[in-house]
């Protein structure tokens, strides 16, 4: 009873006005079912880091992405610090160890340590790939080339470092060439929460496009929403422009010592072609490709150019949004299509608000971009990546596929109806319908499972969370991933 009541005290207090349940009515199940399958198991990693820095229950590797090339070459990254090649597509060998290279490197958290990885589009000639990883502060010499504004380096937690590695010999089955540091963020907060988590070249853009050979970044508060400690919950960090707090970036990798171009932040280039390096405002950075993001897990394009991100909410809402270069999606003045609860005075970011009813309905524009797709808590607690899908199996042409990180439930939402509700109404969103999952016994049979239950299977134990991540072939399939059993699954027609 006291316990119960010393919880209650240190709960802040309901934001006046908020809304109990965000989105009412639950996601619809309609049927669609679409089966799973293993495709190989990364090796077992846990020795490989001290047993104070895997905290809580430890997993086989913490597979985030896979990747393919032209050549057909297959990779998976291991958060505790090995890029693996996966011969003949399942069989996995170490390619590069990003944790020899950064001793640094720590892996305390599910969203510390090898963090992610891209190539370059022309990586079978210049060898380029780059990685991003996360590092503790004690002991660490290195200066950040970004601290968020009003922070000094000795206030800094943590760091994320994009990394830039050269392959002597791309075609080789492991790496051997030389790396420099892209950038070097610094954060504030106490956890080593929202890191930057994706790097990405658009695969539609075309040698000769003025988009081709640029590298997108994930934008992320970099913690300050969650991230404990007096420096989170700072509404200040946002909405800003001279800062890469909650934008995503898109640079020029190349070094302006070979570049001959404007120097970003980092050891990269400024594009000339990005909107806000041409504003004419020096008070704008011009890497920003776009901000007002919390944190964005993944983005992908589809095949006609369209951006589609998917952005992790704060206690209530998660959302899909299609991404322009210049405009602002909010965060922390918006989560989805209400008002953030730091709006209201005594409201805390914890909840949310209605919109007023002529910013819901479209009469009047407040200069936000609003989600495409939603879905709230009481389906899941964290989007994970989505992409269009236009692959092999019929039951999932035409839609966007996503899910869940924590249940690992998968999700689907129509592309039609998604670009249509990209009409500048906020309360006009896609419908989402969840993806029931089956695999298939040798007799041909089909049982319908979760995520959690496979893991439970291959581990043995229960799986408290899924950890679920996706990611996609060069001819369009969906991988699953977990930071749970080391396994890659994927969806088959």
């Amino acid at each position: 009873m006291a316990l119960s009541a010393a919880l209650a005290a240190q709960a802040p207090a309901p934001t006046p006005g908020r809304v109990a349940d965000p989105i009412p009515a639950p996601v619809a199940k309609r049927g669609l079912r679409v089966e799973i399958r293993d495709v190989t198991r990364l090796p077992d990693t846990r020795a490989l880091r001290p047993a104070s820095e895997d905290v809580g229950t430890p997993g086989w590797a913490r597979t985030s992405y896979v990747r393919e090339l032209a050549d057909g070459r297959r990779f998976a990254n291991d958060s505790r610090g090995i890029l693996y090649l996966l011969e003949a597509g399942t069989k996995p060998s170490a390619y590069l160890n990003v944790a020899e290279a950064f001793p640094l490197g720590f892996y305390r958290s599910l969203q510390s340590g090898f963090i992610g990885f891209e190539f370059h589009p022309e990586f079978a000639k210049n060898g380029l790939l780059y990685t991003v990883h996360g590092e503790r502060v004690m002991g660490n010499t290195a200066t950040p080339h970004f601290i968020p504004p009003g922070y000094t380096p000795a206030e800094v937690t943590y760091h994320t470092v994009i990394t830039e590695w050269r392959a002597a010999n791309p075609g080789a089955g492991t790496f051997s060439g030389s790396h420099r540091e892209l950038l070097r963020t610094g954060h504030v907060v106490n956890s080593f929460f929202h890191p930057i988590g994706h790097l990405e070249f658009n695969p539609t853009s075309k040698p000769g496009a003025p988009d081709y050979g640029l590298l997108y970044v994930s934008g992320t508060d970099f913690g300050f929403s969650n991230g404990g400690g007096p420096r989170a919950n700072n509404p200040s960090q946002t909405q800003r422009l001279d800062s890469i707090v909650g934008a995503m970036l898109r640079i020029d990798p190349r070094s302006p010592s070979v570049s001959k171009g404007m120097k970003g932040i980092g050891d990269y280039t400024v594009p000339a072609v990005n909107r806000f390096a041409s504003d004419g405002n020096p008070k704008t950075l011009g890497e920003i490709y776009a901000y007002g993001f919390r944190n964005i897990h993944r983005f992908s394009w589809d095949t006609d150019g369209t951006l589609y991100a998917s952005d992790i909410g704060m206690s209530q809402v998660e959302e899909i949004n299609i991404v322009r270069e210049g405009e602002n999606y909010g965060w922390m003045r918006r989560e989805a299509i209400f008002d953030n609860g730091v709006t209201v005075p005594g409201g805390n970011l914890d909840d949310v608000v209605p919109l007023p009813a002529d910013i819901l309905s479209g009469k009047q524009k407040d200069g936000f971009t609003y989600p495409v797709a939603m879905f709230d808590h009481g389906e899941g607690r964290a989007v994970t990546a989505g992409f269009a899908y236009h692959g092999r199996i019929p039951a999932l042409r035409g839609k966007f596929v996503f899910g869940d990180i924590f249940s690992g439930r998968m999700f689907a939402a129509d592309l039609a109806a998604m670009k249509k509700a990209d009409d500048g109404i906020p309360q006009t969103t896609a419908p989402v319908e969840e993806i029931q999952l089956f695999v298939r016994g040798t007799n041909g049979a089909t049982t319908d499972v979760t995520l959690n239950q496979l893991i439970e299977k291959t581990m043995g134990k229960p799986a408290m969370r899924a950890d679920l991540h996706l990611s996609r072939t060069r001819d369009g399939e969906i991988f699953m991933t977990n930071r749970q059993d080391g396994v890659i699954r994927m969806l088959v027609p």
